[in-house]
Order: C-alpha cells, then structure tokens, then sequence
C-alpha cells in the first residue's frame, strides 16, 4: 500500500538555484538540547518550502587547513584525492580511502523532487561524478604524511564499505558485496572479484551508501541499507530489506535483516568496552530546522528504531499514511542524540592510548553538515565521551573550521577512522583531503 507525503519540493522548482530557498522561523535549539541522551523535541513545523540553506563548496584555499580542539594539531595525510568518502585501516597500517560518489540515475528515473534535489546536492560539492575506485595510502617513513598513494582497486560500482577478514577483502558497491584475495603489502589487487551478495539498489536507490563490518569471528558481515525516500514517499514497497542492518553469514551466504527502522544509518562500529554492535543514524528532513536530531545508537538484534511511523522512538510522524501503531509500539528510542541535520557519518571508537586521557573512552563523529537548516549544523568532527559502554557527557568539537566566514564550505568531513598509531584520520569529500588529527604532546 502505497503512503502518502506531505510537504513535497516541487516548489522548489524555481529557486532550484538558489543558495536560500526559505527558512523554517521556528528558534534553533541549542547544542545541550539537541544533543545526548535526552533531546528536546519541538513541535513539528512542516512548510510548503523547506528550508534550504546550502553551504557552497569551494575547497581549500592554498595553506589552509581545519582548526583543532586545544592540545589537538592536524595535517593532511594525503591530499589530491576525488571525492573520499570512507576509509579502512589494514592490520599492516595501510589506509584504503573509497573515492566514491552516488551512481547515475537511469535516463528518464528521476523525479521532480530528486532533480531540484540533485541540484542542491551539486552545490553542496556532492554533484561529482563517482571515482568508483578504492587508493591506498601507506606512510612507510611514519612521519604522518602519505608518501604512496596506489590505486588499489578500480572499476567499481559506487563503493562505500570495506572489511577484511583473513586474506579476503570485501567491498561494499551500491548494489552488492563483492570479494577479493588480498596479500599483506599489496599496492593494487588485480584479481577477479566474486560476488558475496547483492544489496537492495535499483532505479530510486535514494540512500546508495552501503557500509560494511565484520563480525569479531569472521564469521558474518554486517551491511547498512539506508531508506529508498524520506519518509516513505516511494511506497513501503520500495523500502524491503531497507533503512536496516543486514547480516550476511559468509560461509552460506544467506542474509537477514538484523535490525530495522535504521532510517540512514553508517558508521558501523563495535564499541570497545560492551562488544555491541553501533552505529550513526541520518534522520528524516522537512518537519523543522531542530526535528528529527540524527543520533548514534547500539543496535539490537530484532530492533525496530521507528523509520517512517515514528521518530526517536514513539514520536508518530502524522505524514506517513497509512499509519502503523502497532510497530510503533514496539518502536526503540536511540541512545544518543548528534543534533538535528547535521548529516552524521562517520564513526569510530577509540581504542588506542595515543589521545589524551578525555578521549581515551569515546566515539569520534565525522559530521558532514546540513543543507536544510538555518543556521547550518555540523561540518565538524565531534568526539563523545563513554563510560561503562554508553555515551556519559556532552561531545567536544574536534575538528572545526570547514565553513569560512562567508558561509562556504572548503571541506566537508565524512569517514573517520583511527591509524595504526591511534592517530584520528578524518576523509574530507569536499577538500579532497585527508586530515590526520594528533595530540601536540606525546
């Protein structure tokens, strides 16, 4: 049964154009109520017009850089990249960064909506053409600076996660699983690749992202599927085995859906201290510039987390018809709180003694910023403080300075993933860089 949606962008159609199409006059919360474990929720405040506040990408003027936290210093590890989005670490300490952007719609596929969309998406910087390759990084001399930089593999297909398990690498393309053999130390893979699985994608395919995790025995493979719309506009047809985590057993190949009602989730990290299975949480647009917060969670095996009936938790969205109090029911609340619209992506823990002793216990966020709020949110890296497995504090900003005083955007951060060292490795999509974050004393 098809739902319906209120509030389309067709009206955006004239203003496609523009950095400012309108703005939602409801008052921004501030970062202690749209942030944590108990946020503040306001009224929804829908509008013909959503908010549209796009922060222009211009890249990095020469000698700039991010701004740190204090006691905090930053570099780029490797610069000159197309489009990073998501990184792995090898257990050799080589970095594999996926260049990486949505794949074409077929001709003719897409709609009022997505058009004006792609068109502030362009914008934003996030209109390039897909690399569809994953590069390697390696800094043999260890002075933090990449020096070899090797495509790795090439000819993919929009490809986002990636996971190693023994000496098989899988990648996560946008519409499936695939694996190669790997060798310790290799530059490039050549070697043919074989097809896991496959992953919901087609013609819409409206969240293309796909990450991957393995299981701590090797055993599975988690994957991300984000929603085919915003709030189920598309039909709830073209949502199956979306806006989930999927499980993938290797050795059979069978896969089931782990949890669900994940409306765009990423960032897919085991948190050191409770072995539980995390992630970040892109939540739905166009009811408000403080609703819905994204969040990161734990993620419970047969959880349902609300998407599209309701929102952090129990909150029914009144544009989704027909309406479904019975999942709503059993709808759970998400643990943590990212603020509202500011795109949060990336996502690991830090296992490592590198930091100081404030970010020992914690999650790093790569925030990749909004374009539907005003004043615009993220474009920051965040760090979380935890203790005893659950998020304990309010985040510090680690990783700031993307949005000039003109409000444009010279990076846009995304991936985020601890080195070999311990050091925070931060992929830039806008920049085209990535950013190695340090403490200034050992």
């Amino acid at each position: 049964m098809k739902q319906m949606f209120v509030a389309p962008l067709s009206a955006l159609v004239a203003l496609g154009g523009c950095q400012y199409a309108a703005q939602d006059k409801t008052a921004a919360r501030t970062t202690d109520q749209s942030y944590g474990a108990l946020p503040s929720l306001p009224k929804p405040h829908p509008t013909l017009i959503p908010t549209v506040n796009i922060a222009p990408a211009i890249s990095w003027p020469k000698g700039m850089k991010p701004t740190t936290a204090p006691g905090l210093a930053v570099n780029a590890f490797a610069s000159g990249l197309d489009h990073p989005r998501w990184l792995h670490v090898l257990p050799n300490g080589d970095i594999l960064v996926a260049e990486t952007n949505a794949p074409p719609k077929p001709a003719g596929s897409s709609s009022l909506r997505e058009i004006i969309m792609n068109a502030v998406m362009k914008r934003a910087g996030a209109g390039v053409p897909s690399a569809n390759r994953i590069s390697l990084l390696r800094d043999a001399d260890g002075d933090g600076i990449a020096e070899i930089k090797s495509v790795f593999l090439e000819n993919l297909n929009s490809p986002f996660g990636m996971a190693l398990i023994g000496s098989t690498l899988y990648v996560a393309n946008t519409d499936a699983i695939v694996a190669f053999a790997y060798e310790t130390g290799a530059l490039h893979l050549a070697g043919p690749s074989t097809i896991l699985t496959s992953l919901p994608a087609g013609p819409i395919n409206h969240h293309w992202t796909k990450d991957i995790i393995a299981s701590p025995d090797g055993t599975k493979l988690y994957a991300t599927v984000g929603s085919n719309s915003n709030v189920g506009e598309n039909g709830i047809a073209n949502e199956q085995n979306r806006a989930a985590v999927l499980e993938i057993d290797i050795a059979t190949k069978s896969s089931r859906i782990f949890a669900s009602g994940l409306r765009n989730a990423n960032g897919l990290s085991w948190q050191p201290k409770s072995g539980v299975l995390w992630v970040a949480v892109n939540e739905r647009d166009e009811i408000g510039n403080d609703l819905v917060p994204d969040y990161m969670t734990s993620v419970k095996d047969g959880g349902f987390y609300g998407w599209p009936y309701s929102y952090y938790g129990q909150t029914v969205d009144t544009r989704v018809r027909p309406a479904r109090p019975d999942l709503v029911a059993s709808a759970i609340a998400p643990d943590y709180a990212l603020g509202a619209h500011t795109a949060s992506l990336g996502l690991a823990f830090n296992d490592k003694k590198l930091f100081p002793a404030r970010f020992i216990d914690g999650a790093f966020i790569g925030q990749h910023g909004s374009w539907n709020r005003s004043p615009i949110a993220g474009y920051k890296v965040i760090f979380v403080p935890f203790s005893g497995g659950m998020p304990s504090g309010t985040p510090e900003t680690i990783l700031d300075g993307f949005v000039n005083a003109k409000q444009q955007a010279m990076g846009r951060p995304v991936g985020v993933a601890l080195d070999k060292a311990g050091a925070l490795l931060v992929a830039d999509d806008v920049g085209n860089v990535i950013w190695r974050v340090v403490p200034t004393k050992p």
